[in-house]
């Protein structure tokens, strides 16, 4: 039994202080098979990808590996045995080049002298580079990559160990459909080769056209293991939730009200060309499109992070100048960005700084704040959008995805905007944690706020807008009901048909 499996991680129980992480669980990975680790956000598939890497060195269990009992001192542990990781947080180092951070502590030498052959380093790349189907040049500075390409850099990276077990967490977050696919051949060559892929996504599609089995985690505790055919979505959702999610996206009936944002001829040079889009008072509108397609820039523009080369916006039909998020705020419009750690959030604040920090003025007069009615504010936060959250003094950094999202919102709720923009509202948060996010958006719908989500996941866009704007390439190819829209008929406009 024991020869079937690649890795067994076997009664692995980890605890930080006041918190018992993972208790017990389990892992066995078979050589050439894609396992995919779900669960939602705190669930420990992390934690126990870090002890498996070698991040964790204190914990309890054993882990055999290729039949033999793996004992860390470090991370080259692993990476010597053959265990490599794509982390979720990119890691790299920014003013080296591709090629640099491929190899980087890994560099080909020359033998006599020790340093680095610098030509030889540059050919390995391109073969790495090549290997994958990745079009970018080894000389390139990784500061000046986009996010997806650094994202296929860190996949090539992982290769490039010639690692028996690869670790992929959420590799696709940052890259487009196209990569996605270009991803999947990857894992498709590497598991013909015989290399196993540990897979951690929140996205269900990929989980069933990629992976062989699949093991869930829950609250730290092992749920089951089983072949991907012989459970449905749903299935897998109730063990992940501990409960069914046959409602993921609420059911309401939008009363639309008069138009409060108008959008015409919005042009910013090389990123959007003449966008023209209402958006009534009780409305969601979903913007679609595939990466690079403008849907970013157009609301940053709109909320004044970026300034519009031409064109004219309207709130409730009168002619606004928005050169700076404070014009936005003061015109009434909200923006949660796509990138809560870096945009969103202060990691290293409390849950009470972060929601207080940019409304102190609600809890202070000219001079002074009042502490007692910052922490009633930060409380009915917490409460209304139910943030888990040991207290309001937890640092948010301790929080899972779904809890941070909902921080991000609950900030921007704070200044009573009638027009709300979410950035991938749901990125990188579990299932359960979307639910709570589309049900908070139809209830600010009911209430009247008008809502633009801009979301890659087309389930997404569909299940919760009443109308979808679809871009290709900085231009409106399209706009969709609820009822006339299809992936189909959306993915087509979104390659510009």
């Amino acid at each position: 039994m024991s020869q079937d499996y690649v890795l067994q991680m076997k009664d692995i129980s980890k605890s930080f202080p006041g918190v018992k992480a993972l208790q017990n669980v389990s892992l066995l990975v078979r050589p050439g098979s894609v396992h995919a680790l779900m669960g939602e956000n705190g669930a420990g598939k992390s934690t126990l990808m870090k002890i498996l890497i070698g991040l964790h060195l204190d914990y309890e269990g054993e882990i055999i590996f290729k039949g033999h009992k793996l004992v860390h001192k470090n991370i080259k542990t692993a990476l010597d045995a053959g265990i490599s990781m794509i982390h979720q947080e990119l890691t790299y180092v920014p003013e080296l080049t591709v090629a640099e951070n491929l190899f980087l502590g890994n560099e080909p030498r020359y033998k006599w002298l020790g340093v680095v052959d610098s030509k030889s380093l540059r050919k390995k790349a391109e073969e790495i580079l090549n290997q994958i189907g990745v079009q970018l040049p080894p000389d390139k500075l990784m500061s000046e990559l986009s996010v997806s390409e650094r994202q296929m850099v860190e996949i090539a990276k992982a290769v490039s160990y010639e690692s028996d077990v690869i670790i992929m967490d959420e590799p696709t977050s940052a890259i487009s459909d196209r990569e996605v696919d270009s991803l999947f051949n990857i894992i498709n060559d590497l598991r013909s080769r015989g290399v196993s892929i540990i897979y951690i996504s929140h996205k269900m599609d990929e989980i069933y056209r990629i992976a062989d089995e699949f093991t869930v985690l829950r609250d730290g505790t092992y749920v089951g293991t089983h072949s991907i055919k012989n459970v449905n979505q749903d299935k897998m959702i109730s063990m992940m939730v501990g409960r069914e999610l046959s409602d993921l996206f609420p059911v309401w009936k939008s009363e639309l009200g008069p138009v409060v944002l108008s959008v015409k001829n919005l042009t910013r040079t090389n990123k959007f060309q003449n966008v023209n889009f209402e958006l009534r008072k009780g409305e969601v509108l979903g913007i679609a499109g595939l990466m690079g397609a403008g849907r970013t820039e157009l609301v940053s523009c709109i909320y004044g992070l970026d300034k519009p080369d031409g064109g004219d916006i309207f709130v409730h039909n009168k002619e606004v100048s928005i050169k700076n998020p404070k014009d936005a705020i003061w015109n009434g419009i909200a923006l949660v960005s796509e990138d809560r750690k870096t945009q969103g959030l202060v990691l290293g604040l409390s849950v009470k700084e972060n929601i207080m920090l940019p409304n102190l003025k609600l809890c202070s007069n000219k001079y002074v704040i009042s502490e007692r009615k910052e922490r009633e504010v930060a409380d009915s936060i917490i409460k209304e959008l139910l943030i888990k959250t040991p207290s309001r003094n937890q640092t948010a950094n301790n929080l899972s995805g779904g809890n941070q999202q909902k921080i991000v919102i609950g900030k921007a709720l704070l200044s009573n905007p009638d027009i709300l923009i979410l950035d991938e509202p749901t990125r990188g948060i579990d299932i359960g944690a979307k639910s709570e996010i589309y049900k908070l958006i139809a209830n600010l719908a009911k209430q009247g706020k008008a809502i633009i989500v801009v979301s890659s996941e087309l389930p997404e866009i569909m299940g919760i807008s009443d109308r979808i704007l679809v871009l290709h390439e900085g231009k409106v190819t399209g706009e969709l009901s609820k009822d006339e829209a299809s992936e189909e008929k959306i993915m087509s406009l979104a390659f510009g048909k």
